[in-house]
């Protein structure tokens, strides 16, 4: 693996003071490096957009924290191109590797040293009159939620068009194992191992206690249709992309075709994680 591209944290500049040790490293190692347009505008070296990023390299390398890391796995949507995330935001959940780590971990990736952990992602397409007018693909979740003043919204939930309830809530969030440490957990629902086949449905502040979340299996369709009227009602993928919403929009939601792929050092397991960053199992 020689080609290799990076993505940074756009606001800061720490990612770009940490490239500048990162790029004589690998030009060292005989790699070649496709840095995105932020970055190396701020280095005054050439960049490339970072649309084209995923098709040039063989791995990504992604210096910032979680949102950062969520933005460029949906980036590389089909190409299939796996990430290596170096945390430089807060919690880094996803990017398991820290700044003293970099060069070890990437001598790994390298030499082919560093496994690889496959995810499923979601689908998630809005209907209105019958037409798909908004398509995207998420890692974590798609959440259905009303807006700032809103009041509770009616949710009509469909699993394999098989009716399942109407739910009185503040919202619905449809999560893939990978989300179900974020906001799915904050909403009660439980953690998944990431590699698990499995999506949470998980409601937001129900107004009916009995609405709890539940574990589908993942090659399920799961459909919302928003029966409120006059609300303020938003689609939000991955908490990064929204979509306003309008009564009797179709929400439909399944796996996507399309996988993400994280290099998981190997001397790190996900309980590890769980235990540092969400300080799980302490008292």
């Amino acid at each position: 693996m020689k080609k290799i591209g990076i993505i940074c944290k756009t606001g800061i500049t720490e990612p770009y003071e940490i490239l500048k040790d990162i790029l004589p490293w690998l030009k060292r190692k005989g790699c070649v490096t496709y840095i995105d347009d932020d970055a190396a505008s701020f280095l005054r070296i050439e960049g490339f957009p970072r649309s084209q990023i995923p098709s040039l390299a063989d791995f990504i390398v992604v210096l910032g924290g979680d949102g950062t890391m969520l933005s460029v796995a949906r980036l590389v949507g089909e190409k299939g191109v796996p990430i290596l995330g170096v945390n430089i935001g807060g919690l880094g959940f996803l990017t398991a590797v820290q700044k003293d780590e970099v060069f070890e971990v990437l001598e790994k990736v390298i030499t082919g040293g560093c496994p690889v952990e496959e995810r499923i992602m979601l689908s998630a397409c809005v209907f209105r009159h019958s037409e798909c007018i908004s398509e995207n693909i998420v890692v974590n979740d798609v959440v259905v939620n009303k807006g700032a003043l809103a009041r509770i919204i009616d949710l009509e939930t469909y699993i394999d068009h098989k009716y399942v309830a109407t739910f009185k809530a503040d919202g619905l969030i449809v999560s893939t194992p990978t989300g179900s440490t974020a906001y799915a957990l904050s909403a009660g629902g439980p953690i998944l191992y990431p590699t698990l086949n499995s999506i949470v449905l998980a409601p937001i502040c129900p107004h009916t206690l009995t609405n709890r979340p539940i574990v589908l299996p993942d090659d399920v369709l799961v459909e919302i249709v928003l029966r409120s009227e006059k609300e303020d009602v938003f689609l939000t993928l991955d908490g990064q992309v929204g979509f306003s919403l309008r009564q009797g929009d179709t929400i439909e939601v399944r796996k996507s075709k399309y996988k993400s792929k994280f290099f998981i050092p190997c001397e790190r397991d996900y309980f590890e994680i769980l235990r540092t960053k969400l300080k799980w199992g302490e008292r």
